[in-house]
């Protein structure tokens, strides 16, 4: 039986190609929460960027993974939280200084900003539309005195490598092609989830889990039945239980009466 459902925004519960929830998932979670099911939100985004969310949706999740597990709370309180290490952050700065061609967004509790804007970036965020979250600015040297849980850089896989030298107890969580979430060693969105399910009492095997993304691979694998979207990249489809539809194809209403959770 499913007692716990997590789904991932962009590209999962958000179309890329609409920038809205469709309308065959808005009736699934509402059915999902009149049967007891509880929902969260499992997503790189942090706190202070899933607003648009919340005003698009009729009701509240009961809780929410955000920087990829490094910040889970719900109603009552945090769940999980976890920074990256200073030092990392620090030894990073002379590089990123080297390196103009590379932005990156330093993601504080209730601040998100960047060093500064490439062609990269706006790109992406063209991308999002009206998703996007608004862009500031500021200097990266706040990291000397404010907890960063995440930072996003836009670099390339083959840059990632080299990127890494300086922040050895940190790994990347990718889901786009132009940048990554780099995140704790220890970190993900699988540490998020074990930690929510261990404060509601839940077992993995009771979850359900719906991703589109790189950052998604891990809790697919470890949720008891883990969705990859039809949109999905390939490596993926290649880890889950399960490959619905597309998003913009009622993916998530599918995949959920394909293990009949919903009829």
């Amino acid at each position: 039986m499913i007692k716990a459902i997590f789904f991932d925004i962009d590209g999962t519960l958000v179309s890329f190609r609409t920038h809205e929830i469709p309308d065959s998932t808005r009736y699934a979670l509402k059915e999902l929460q009149e049967k007891g099911i509880k929902l969260f939100i499992a997503t790189g985004r942090s706190p202070v960027q899933i607003d648009f969310l919340k005003e698009n949706t009729e009701f509240s999740f009961d809780g929410y993974i955000t920087m990829n597990g490094q910040y889970c709370y719900n109603q009552e309180g945090v769940i999980r939280e976890q920074a990256l290490e200073r030092e990392d952050l620090i030894a990073l700065l002379p590089y990123l200084e080297e390196h103009p061609e590379i932005g990156s967004s330093f993601v504080e509790l209730d601040y998100v900003y960047f060093d500064r804007l490439t062609d990269r970036i706006q790109a992406m965020w063209d991308g999002l539309g009206k998703t996007a979250p608004k862009l500031n600015f500021d200097t990266p040297s706040r990291v000397k005195e404010q907890k960063t849980y995440q930072l996003s850089s836009y670099i390339r896989e083959e840059e990632e490598e080299e990127f890494l030298k300086h922040m050895p107890n940190c790994k990347s969580a990718r889901w786009h092609e132009t940048f990554t979430d780099i995140i704790p060693k220890d970190g993900g969105k699988t540490a998020g989830i074990q930690a929510v399910l261990e404060h509601y009492g839940i077992k993995k095997e009771e979850c359900m889990a719906f991703g589109d993304g790189g950052n998604d691979k891990d809790m697919l694998q470890y949720a008891g039945i883990g969705i990859a979207m039809g949109n999905a990249t390939e490596d993926v489809k290649q880890v889950a239980d399960y490959v619905t539809k597309d998003i913009d194809e009622d993916g998530i209403l599918h995949g959920l009466r394909q293990f009949h959770v919903l009829d």
